[in-house]
């Protein structure tokens, strides 16, 4: 299907399965450190503490990414948005499936507006 404007419609129920697939919400942003006390951001089940703590301090499986490990610098992003890249991730979460349902209900509202 296309949409009005000739665009190929998203695949609104593609993107709900890979939802239901991921690790169940919400997810947070935490503030951990690495090895070598530097930094750690992460995205995790459970919610930041704010102590930092430092690995075997928390529990690996809790975590679903990260978006800096500094030391070994295994993972990084040239524009040093770890915080906002983080803040994203756990916010798509939750967006994600609200959002797919509100374009379901437009598309819905639209249809029923067409006949």
């Amino acid at each position: 299907m296309r949409d009005i404007n000739g665009t190929p419609d998203v695949d609104l129920e593609e993107i709900m399965e890979m939802c239901a697939a991921a690790t169940p919400g919400p997810w947070y942003v935490r503030n951990l450190d690495d090895d070598h006390a530097m930094n750690l951001v992460a995205v995790s089940t459970v919610e930041d503490t704010g102590g930092g703590e430092r690995w075997p301090a928390f529990d690996e499986g809790e975590m679903i990414a990260a978006t800096l490990v500094q030391s070994p610098r295994y993972v990084d992003c040239a524009d040093s948005r770890w915080d906002e890249n983080a803040a994203f991730i756990a916010m798509a979460r939750e967006a994600v499936p609200r959002l797919v349902e509100e374009v379901k209900h437009l598309r819905k509202l639209l249809s029923d507006a067409q006949k």
